[in-house]
This record gives structure tokens, C-alpha cells and sequence, in this order.
């Protein structure tokens, strides 16, 4: 249940997400399918709430990480006859569950292969595949010298259908030289004719992550894999970049996610006074502080010691350390703000916004991170 006042909470634009994924979407051509990725509590944005807005209009295939998010849309009114790819390999208990709502699951080695077989034949399913190929991750996948012996596997058993194949990129956000990334475009090609040669064709052929779709659209193939940019970003600014020296830079992405909070005590500090657990800041001048219930526990990092919040479209300073529950801005340049007023951690307040990004930069980390890390159990309110 959702508190009708909360005092933390995250609102999510559904114009926004819509306008991004349009962006993609117009960009597909004949025969092509947009798969939005709602993996990580669709990237700290909320997973229901996502999938149902987008539910409603006409997706039907969606990526996920575990068992647990499959069943949860699955068991939205919302979902009938939507399809879930599932881009970790499932519990073996759970495989004729998880096909009967609607996964498709990720092949990734032999053992695998032998557990879904097994499932297939006890519960007299077909179970649709997507084959992931190893191209440089080394995380998931079956290598080039492995396709032989999959390929013959596959045909000896029963209760497959394989859908699909697929690889992801290592190195494709984090630089603007992107030869790595196409020598893994040129191994995944060899092992898709690897297996056309040994008679399987599948349907659906993807490799295409945010900045691949972005950069590469020979990287679409059947399938595009959307991610960060679903959700308003870029998935750094390498991709950024490369993008404008490619002309691919006309996204206009808009960021789908506020964070929000409220003053819950206004407090009057002396000059002098230290701040805060250890006592790392010292008020020079007589000042207001502001206190907000939001800490790390909710994911507010506890390196963003030197951030800023908004209030009434100004930015307050964060002072002292971030504790688990609370943390103190000074609002002493703001002798207007009161208990109760409305504050922005990350998004537009009047004409100032706080970014992901800029939060990420203030605690070493990436964007993805600090999205995915707000706590799934604070209120995720879709607007407009």
C-alpha cells in the first residue's frame, strides 16, 4: 500500500518515458522489435509501475534478471500474452513456471542445457531459448569452440525451441576507440554462421545494449536491447562523444525520474557549531539547517557529502556526513524555506536540475548505479 502524504518518493514521468522510447522505436526498421529492459527494479525506476506504462502501449517483450521480476509482471492484469526474456540463468525448479508465464530463457552452458532438457520433458513444455554467445565479457555464453557441440546437443533434444541468439558488448560505454567492440560484432557473426551452417537459424538476433543502439544500428539485427537510455540517459559520456562525432547525438532523452523528499525540521545552528556524525563540518556563521529523511539506507550514497538539494528552486549544500536515515542541507541563503516544503535529490525544481550523472561524479560511481541503489520499497508515483 502507498501512503497517500509520503515524505520520500520517486515520481516517474510517463511522458518521458514514452518520448524516449519513441525515439528508438521510430528508428526500427520493417521487422524489427524494441525490448525494453526492466531489469533492477527497471533501473531503480519501478518495476510494475514501468511495465504497466508501458504495458499500455503495445510492448509485449520485456528483458529481465531473475525468476522474481517474470513472475511479478506476469502476475499484472496488465500482462496477458506479454513475453519476458530472462538474461540470467533460472532457478531448474522454477523452469516449467516460469514458460507458463511467459519467459523465454537464456541458454548459457551445458549444464543448463541439460536442466531445461530435463524440465521440457517432465513437464511436457516446449521451452523457447535465446543462445548467449561469449564474445569478450567472459561473463556468460557459450564460446566459438563450444557452438559445435551445442549444435549438436540441440538437435538431439526435445522440448526446445530456440528462439534466439545473442552476445553483449565489454567495451562499447566506457571509451570512444571502439575496435574491441567491433571484433566482438565480427565473432558474433562467425558464430551465427557457425550455427546457420549446422541448421539453426533462430528468429531473434540481438546484441544491441543503450550505446550500441545509439552508435551501431547494424548492432539492431532483430531485436534491440534498451536499457539506461529508456530511462532519460546517456550511458556515458564516451557514448555522448562518439555519438555527436557520429551525428547520432539528436536524442533529446529525457530523464523519466524525480526523487523527492520533504523537510521534516528546521533548525537553528549557532556559528561554531559542529554538524552531523564525526563532526566533519563546522558552522562558520549563524545558519539554518534543514533536515530530510533520507540517508543511505535509501540509497542516497554516503559519499555525497558535497552535494546539493532543491529548494524552492535553489540548491542547498549538503553539511556533514549522510546517515542511514537522515541528512542535513544549510539553508541559511534560503531564510524562506519552511517544514514541510517539497525537495529534489535528483530532478527539475524550477529552473535548476540535480542529474544522476552529477550525483555519480560526486561519489565516484556511474549513473546506472546511482538509479538502481534508491530503495525498491519507497513509493514510485507515475505523472502526467
Amino acid at each position: 500500500m502507498i501512503l497517500q502524504s509520503p515524505t520520500t518518493w520517486i515520481e516517474v514521468s510517463r511522458a518521458a518515458l514514452l518520448h524516449n522510447a519513441g525515439r528508438f522505436r521510430g528508428a526500427l526498421r520493417p521487422g524489427q522489435t524494441l525490448m525494453p529492459v526492466l531489469k533492477a527494479n527497471a533501473y531503480g525506476h519501478g518495476l510494475e509501475e514501468i511495465g504497466r506504462l508501458l504495458m499500455e502501449e503495445n510492448f509485449d517483450l520485456f528483458g529481465l534478471h531473475t525468476a522474481e521480476e517474470v513472475f511479478r509482471l506476469a502476475a499484472m492484469p496488465e500482462a496477458a500474452d506479454r513475453r519476458f526474456l530472462l538474461l540470467s540463468p533460472p532457478p531448474a525448479e522454477r523452469i516449467p513456471d516460469l514458460v507458463r508465464a511467459g519467459a523465454r530463457l537464456g541458454l548459457f552452458d551445458f549444464e543448463g542445457l541439460d536442466e531445461i532438457v530435463s524440465a521440457a520433458n517432465e513437464s511436457d513444455l516446449t521451452v523457447p531459448i535465446h543462445i548467449k554467445v561469449e564474445t569478450g565479457v567472459q561473463r556468460q555464453g557459450f564460446t566459438t569452440e563450444q557452438l559445435t557441440e551445442l549444435s549438436e546437443r540441440l538437435k538431439a533434444a526435445s522440448g526446445l525451441h530456440v528462439e534466439g541468439i545473442y552476445t553483449h558488448f565489454a567495451n562499447i560505454e566506457d571509451t570512444t576507440d571502439h575496435t574491441f567492440a567491433r571484433k566482438q560484432m565480427k565473432r558474433f557473426a562467425s558464430a551465427r554462421d557457425l550455427l546457420a551452417a549446422q541448421g539453426i537459424n533462430p528468429k531473434l538476433v540481438h546484441s544491441s545494449c543503450s550505446a550500441a543502439a545509439i552508435l551501431f544500428p547494424e548492432t539492431h539485427h532483430d531485436l534491440l536491447r534498451l536499457g539506461i537510455s529508456l530511462y532519460g540517459h546517456w550511458p556515458s559520456t564516451e557514448t555522448r562523444v562518439s555519438a555527436q562525432a557520429a551525428g547520432r547525438n539528436r536524442l533529446d532523452l529525457q530523464p523519466v525520474l524525480t526523487w523527492k523528499t520533504r523537510i521534516s525540521q528546521v533548525k537553528e545552528v549557532q556559528a561554531g557549531s559542529f554538524v552531523g556524525y564525526g563532526c566533519t563540518w563546522r558552522a562558520e556563521t549563524d545558519t539554518r539547517l534543514g533536515i530530510l529523511p533520507v540517508g543511505y539506507s535509501d540509497g542516497y550514497d554516503r559519499g555525497l557529502g558535497a552535494a546539493h538539494v532543491l529548494v524552492r528552486g535553489r540548491r542547498a549544500p549538503v553539511r556533514g556526513r549522510i546517515m542511514m536515515n537522515l541528512l542535513l542541507v544549510d539553508l541559511g541563503h534560503i531564510p524562506e524555506a519552511r517544514r514541510g516544503d517539497e525537495v529534489v535529490l535528483i530532478g527539475r525544481q524550477g529552473a535548476d536540475e540535480i542529474t544522476a550523472e552529477t550525483l555519480a561524479g560526486l561519489a565516484g560511481t556511474i549513473n546506472y548505479e546511482i538509479l538502481t541503489r534508491i530503495n525498491p520499497l519507497l513509493p514510485r508515483l507515475p505523472v502526467d
